[in-house]
C-alpha cells in the first residue's frame, strides 16, 4: 500500500508540473498575441466619454502631444537594422517630416463638443518654449480657443476666472512618467482646483513610455519643490490615469481624499511592460526614444557643471563638461548651441567633454533603471582635478541644491560627496520602493 501511495502521489507531482507548465505556455502564447495587437488610446474611444461631454462647456488640458491614436498618416514601416529608438520624432523611418492625425482639440470641435479653454502646460500648448520659462495666455489660431496657460505667474494654480470657463476638464497629454517632468504636477493642481470648485475631471490615458521602471528615493517632504510635490518614487511607474487615481484616492489633493470627481477611460491592450513608442515630442528636448529610456538618469546633472546636451540635437542622450577635457574617459565631444527649446543653454559655445549614449543597448538602460554611476564618475573626475569648483552648483534660499529637488532628498548627493557606491546609495530607497509598490497596487489599471 505504501509503494502504491507512493508512486500515486509521485504521478500526481507529475501531472501537477504538467498543467504548470502547460498554464505557463498558454499565459506565455496569450501574453506574446496581446503585445501584438495595437494599443488603443484613451482618447480614441469617443464613444465612451462624448455623452458625458454633451450639453458641457470642456476645458482641455494638453499639448502638442495629444494626437488621437498617436496616428501618423505616411508611417513606414521600418527596414531591418534600424534603430527607431534613434529615429527623431516627426521623422518616419525613411527621414520624411511626418504628417500627424488629428489633434484632440481639432477633433472635439469636429464632432461638436463645446470647448471653451485649453489649459496649456510647461513648454505651451501647440508650439513648445523653453524649460520653465513664462507662457502668456494667447488664443489658438487655428481654433480661435483661449489658451490659459499654467506657467504664466507664480502660481501654477487656475484663476476663479479661469475656473468658471468650463464645466468638465478633460485632459490628453503624454506623460514619461519621471517625478520631476512636470505635467503630472500641472494635472494635479487643476485636479485641486475641479475638487474645490465640484467640476468633473475625464482623464484619456495614454502609456507610460517608461511605465517598466519603478526606481528611486521617495519624495521626502522638506524636498517638495515645482518639479516635485508628492511621496512618489523618481520613476514612479504609472500612467497619469493611475497616478491621478493615486493623488485623488491617497487624499493628496487640499480638498482631501477622493475629493476630485474623477473619471480614467483607460488604453486597451496595454501593460507596464508593453513598450510603446511615442510619435511627437513631449517636450522640446525628449528629441526621440532613447531621450526618454535615459532622461531619469541624465536628468540629474541638471544644474551641475555637467551639460546634459541641451542645445544640441541630442539632449539627455550625451553629457560633458569643459572641466572634463584631457580625460580619456570623457573623449566624445559637443558644443551647445542657441536652438529652438534651447535659446541659452548651459556651456553655450563651450567645448564639452564626456560620453556619448547613442550607441548603448537600449536593453542595457532598462535594466540598469536609475544609473547613478554617470553622476558620480562626473563628480569625482571633477573634483580631482577642480576641488574647488561647487560641482552641485548653487543652493537655493532653503539650502538645498537642484540635484536634491530632483531625487527629493539630500541623501543621495552627500553619499556621492561622502564617496559611496552607487549600489550602497540605491539599497536606501528599497524599503522606500517597496512600500510604494503596495500603495501603487490599489490604484492600477494595468497589469505589471
Amino acid at each position: 500500500m505504501l509503494l502504491t501511495a507512493g508512486i500515486m502521489e509521485g504521478k500526481m507531482k507529475r501531472l501537477g508540473r504538467l498543467f504548470f507548465i502547460a498554464g505557463v505556455m498558454i499565459f506565455m502564447l496569450w501574453t506574446s498575441t496581446a503585445a501584438q495587437e495595437k494599443i488603443i488610446l484613451g482618447d480614441e474611444q469617443f464613444d465612451v466619454y462624448l455623452p458625458a461631454l454633451e450639453g458641457k462647456r470642456v476645458a482641455l488640458f494638453s499639448n502638442q502631444s495629444g494626437i488621437v491614436g498617436n496616428r501618423i498618416l505616411n508611417a513606414v514601416e521600418p527596414e531591418n537594422g534600424i534603430d527607431m529608438t534613434l529615429i527623431p520624432f516627426g521623422k518616419n523611418a525613411e527621414g520624411e517630416d511626418v504628417v500627424y492625425g488629428a489633434h484632440i482639440l481639432d477633433e472635439l470641435i469636429l464632432r461638436g463638443v463645446q470647448v471653451s479653454a485649453v489649459f496649456c502646460p510647461e513648454h505651451g500648448f501647440r508650439n513648445m518654449a523653453d524649460a520653465g520659462s513664462r507662457v502668456n495666455d494667447s488664443i489658438d489660431e487655428k481654433t480661435g480657443v483661449p489658451l490659459l496657460s499654467l506657467y504664466s505667474g507664480n502660481t501654477q494654480y487656475p484663476s476663479e476666472e479661469d475656473m468658471n470657463a468650463f464645466d468638465v476638464l478633460l485632459i490628453d497629454i503624454q506623460d514619461v512618467g519621471v517625478r520631476f517632468y512636470t505635467y503630472w504636477l500641472s494635472m494635479s493642481y487643476l485636479m485641486d482646483a475641479c475638487a474645490g470648485c465640484g467640476k468633473k475631471v475625464i482623464l484619456l490615458d495614454r502609456p507610460n513610455p517608461n511605465g517598466f521602471c519603478l526606481d528611486g528615493p521617495i519624495l521626502e517632504e522638506p524636498f517638495a519643490s515645482g518639479i516635485g510635490k508628492y511621496p512618489i518614487p523618481m520613476a514612479y511607474g504609472m500612467t497619469l490615469g493611475e497616478l491621478a487615481r493615486m493623488i485623488n484616492g491617497e487624499g493628496w489633493l487640499r480638498s482631501g481624499k477622493d475629493a476630485c470627481d474623477l473619471t480614467v477611460i483607460p488604453c486597451l491592450n496595454y501593460t507596464h511592460q508593453t513598450r510603446s513608442d511615442l510619435v511627437c515630442p513631449p517636450s522640446p528636448n525628449l528629441k526621440d526614444m532613447r531621450a526618454i529610456y535615459l532622461y531619469p538618469s541624465v536628468c540629474l546633472f541638471e544644474n551641475t557643471s555637467v551639460s546634459v546636451g541641451r542645445g544640441t540635437l541630442m539632449p539627455f542622450e550625451v553629457y560633458g563638461s569643459p572641466l572634463l577635457e584631457g580625460n580619456e574617459a570623457y573623449s566624445f565631444s559637443f558644443i551647445p548651441e542657441s536652438m529652438p527649446g534651447a535659446n541659452n543653454p548651459p556651456m553655450k559655445g563651450e567645448v564639452c567633454y564626456g560620453r556619448d549614449l547613442r550607441q548603448k543597448p537600449v536593453e542595457e538602460i532598462w535594466q540598469e533603471g536609475i544609473q547613478l554611476e554617470y553622476l558620480i564618475d562626473a563628480y569625482h573626475a571633477v573634483q580631482k582635478e577642480y576641488p574647488e569648483v561647487s560641482f552641485f552648483g548653487k543652493k537655493d534660499g532653503q539650502g538645498r541644491y537642484w540635484l536634491d529637488k530632483l531625487c527629493g532628498t539630500d541623501k543621495v548627493r552627500r553619499m556621492i560627496e561622502e564617496g559611496h557606491t552607487a549600489q550602497e546609495i540605491r539599497a536606501t530607497w528599497e524599503d522606500g520602493l517597496e512600500a510604494f509598490r503596495k500603495t501603487r497596487s490599489a490604484y492600477l489599471l494595468y497589469a505589471d
